[in-house]
């Protein structure tokens, strides 16, 4: 079971001096604003950073690029920019990869890119004035070069947008539709080994109270992008944004921000059929969250079981107090804690937000975050032995 999982996550076992750098800056290389980090390891320790460029302003909506660095030292460092995805005048948004090291005809891995694209505002694609789709691009150079985009929004949506496309007649009329975001992963072990999971969420129906006509969900690909197939739906209203990670025994767990905003708590979901259906969901009383998205990632194994890492902003208030727990007993409780930001004023808002886990090593993790009311994008490791 471990032999791939050592193979990316403990080929640098060696001491990596903890240490922080700006990865993207507001105002920088021709965007107004960078958002919504994802990052991931290439099996050589390279390192992907991924982010949404906004080209004229900070919102969700509008001119978005999606753009992308690398690391080749552990993320003391980073490339120039690099724009993957350019819609034009229209957004390209939650950026979501992962690394395929199960392709029998890639040995050395493929890199996916998830995304979404949308054609107005998130406020009025939920009225049904609008369509959200989901593509993803490949790269079988480490992100050098990428391949021509795919669409595969009849295979994972339900959108009931028979003008924008005779096709998306789904009574089931979902309407907003957004990946996880950060990294997706695959199963590297047990029955499910080699599926690639991505979670995602959408919304159905004409617009409810406290956003309740949301609901997170995943898709996969057992076949290496040939073909996906949507997993069950969290029965909790108002689900939304989500990260997942493997657990032992063809298990996974999954982190769910709760949208609603009644109980500032996240939703967990666990599966044990790779996230076809949900054993169980409940607020996790041990992770505040103030409605926000977080980050799961499984860190290494002992004793057959699961150590995986989680990260959030842990405040019921505002998005502030980044913070980075371990769970030795598959997510069923948090015992280490480490502060990764925050602000000293606890009255700013927004100091410490979205972020995404990369496993440096046995003994470090790094953290790629959104800072100082997403005036940047962070990375920043984390000892935690």
């Amino acid at each position: 079971m471990k032999n791939t999982f050592i193979a990316i996550s403990l080929l640098f076992n060696l001491h990596v001096s903890a240490q922080e750098s700006v990865v993207f800056k507001s105002g920088e290389d021709s965007h107004k604003t960078y958002r919504i980090p994802a990052i991931i390891s290439l099996q050589d320790g390279t390192l992907l950073a991924f982010s949404e460029g906004r080209v004229n302003d900070g919102g969700d909506f509008g001119n978005i690029d999606l753009v992308m660095k690398k690391s080749v030292d552990h993320g003391k460092s980073w490339s120039a920019l690099e724009t993957v995805v350019d819609q034009n005048q229209l957004q390209a948004g939650n950026p979501a990869p992962v690394l395929d090291l199960l392709d029998p005809n890639h040995p050395s891995g493929v890199v996916y890119l998830f995304y979404n694209t949308g054609n107005n505002h998130e406020g009025e694609v939920r009225k049904g004035n609008g369509v959200r789709e989901v593509w993803y691009i490949r790269s079988f150079d480490g992100g050098t070069t990428w391949e021509t985009p795919v669409n595969i929004t009849l295979q994972i949506h339900k959108p009931l947008q028979p003008n924008f496309n005779s096709s998306y007649n789904f009574k089931e009329d979902w309407r907003t539709y957004a990946n996880t975001p950060g990294h997706a992963f695959q199963f590297l072990s047990g029955k499910y080994k080699g599926r690639i999971f991505i979670p995602a969420n959408h919304s159905q129906g004409s617009p409810q109270s406290r956003f309740n006509e949301y609901q997170a969900h995943g898709f996969y690909t057992d076949n290496h992008g040939e073909s996906f197939k949507l997993g069950a739906s969290i029965s909790i209203p108002g689900s939304n944004e989500a990260t997942a990670t493997e657990l032992s025994n063809s298990k996974m767990i999954m982190s769910i921000r709760n949208q609603a905003g009644d109980i500032k708590r996240r939703i967990i979901g666990f599966s044990s059929d790779g996230g076809e259906h949900w054993d169980t969901t409940y607020f996790n009383q041990q992770l505040i969250d103030p409605n926000c998205e977080g980050s799961l990632l499984t860190i290494g194994y002992s004793k057959g079981k699961a150590i995986i890492a989680h990260c959030n902003a842990a405040s019921e208030e505002r998005r502030n107090n980044l913070t980075l727990k371990i769970s030795y007993d598959e997510g069923k409780t948090w015992g280490k804690s480490f502060l990764i930001s925050a602000s000293k004023n606890q009255e700013q808002s927004d100091w410490s937000a979205y972020s995404d886990l990369v496993l440096i090593n046995k003994k470090t993790i790094g953290i790629l975050f959104e800072r100082n009311d997403y005036m940047e994008i962070v990375f920043k490791t984390q000892h935690i032995e």
